[in-house]
């Protein structure tokens, strides 16, 4: 099966993932979501600001998600989200969601993505609010945290996923950012 097709991306943009880490991730979705091989670019800092507002009106009611940040590092990282991010007072999300890091190479097309999923010991996935997006929890720490700039954040390790640092410090900035958006 052909990977992914990545759509709706202007050509001068810079991008944070190629087809070949997309085919990767994909092979790590839930299996109803991998026969998806349109993805459609729904939100990112370079076409859309930096605003967790417009991030939020922009993929409403729109999912499963596939979260993907390059920070100040070069690092390449992310997240499968089966519900799109929202305000919300409590945690949501399902045991499908997962955090992802790209380990790159010299040459792209040897870049390996490993792949983070649900540990099963707690039920901390997605917390959401005006000031920021949390994917992954437990003890007080994310596995993953964007400050509603969506230019700051950090990584530790989570219960939720078992995760290393995503990033190569557990502070970060977003150089860029996309939210990608799929369907069957």
């Amino acid at each position: 099966m052909p990977g992914p097709k990545l759509a709706d991306r202007k050509e001068d943009t810079a991008k944070v993932i190629d087809e070949n880490i997309a085919e990767q991730i994909r092979r790590n979705l839930p299996r109803r979501y991998r026969l998806a091989q349109n993805w459609n670019l729904l939100y990112s800092l370079d076409q859309h600001g930096s605003s967790i507002s417009t991030l939020y009106h922009r993929i409403k009611g729109k999912g499963p998600l596939v979260l993907a940040i390059k920070d100040d590092d070069d690092g390449i990282f992310g997240a499968f989200v089966n519900e799109p991010f929202r305000p919300n007072p409590s945690y949501y999300g399902t045991g499908e969601c997962f955090l992802w890091k790209a380990l790159l190479s010299d040459r792209p097309e040897d870049a390996q993505v490993r792949v983070y999923p649900w540990t099963g010991r707690n039920d901390y996935i997605l917390l959401c609010d005006s000031g920021f997006i949390g994917i992954g929890g437990g003890d007080g720490k994310f596995g993953l945290w964007l400050h509603s700039d969506l230019e700051r954040g950090h990584s530790e390790r989570c219960v939720t996923f078992d995760n290393e640092l995503l990033s190569s410090s557990s502070e970060f900035e977003c150089v860029q950012l996309e939210v990608w958006g799929f369907k069957i």
